[in-house]
């Protein structure tokens, strides 16, 4: 996984992120209430309908939310998500997740993700996130 625009904090993430790398989540962008990440998605990623598995398409938006409150520089992780499934991840397309800082105070934030299908545009999933604050710093 690579980008050229990734905090500190997130390049932190990224090199510890075996599930992601495991099913080739690829993080392009990531700052403080932002990240953008896109999957390939191969015959190993179907269900046996032939189409993307759920799980992985949210473990996709999961990871990418991950990345945007974890961009603030404060250990960050999930306290709960809810994730609606549009239409099907087709095998052999390309799925981007982008995630937005919709609201924070304190150590809670919400975050709104949506996954597309970077050739159509077509909304594939949207995913509300939850996040609370940890503590901790970000070893180098």
């Amino acid at each position: 996984m690579s980008g050229n625009s990734i905090s500190p904090s997130n390049r932190w993430l990224e090199a510890r992120d075996s599930a992601a790398r495991e099913l080739g989540i690829v993080l392009l962008e990531a700052r403080g209430g932002y990240a953008r990440a896109e999957l390939r998605l191969e015959p190993r990623h179907g269900n046996p309908h032939g189409m993307c598995h759920g799980g992985v398409i949210f473990t996709l938006a999961d990871s990418t939310f991950g990345h945007a409150c974890n961009g603030h520089d404060r250990k960050t992780v999930a306290s709960g998500a809810d994730i609606d499934f549009l239409r099907p991840g087709l095998i052999g397309t390309t799925l981007t997740a982008e995630a937005i800082e919709s609201a924070a105070s304190g150590r809670t934030g919400i975050y709104d993700i949506t996954v597309r299908d970077t050739a159509s545009g077509d909304v594939v999933a949207v995913m509300r996130g939850r996040s609370r604050v940890i503590g901790g710093s970000f070893e180098t």
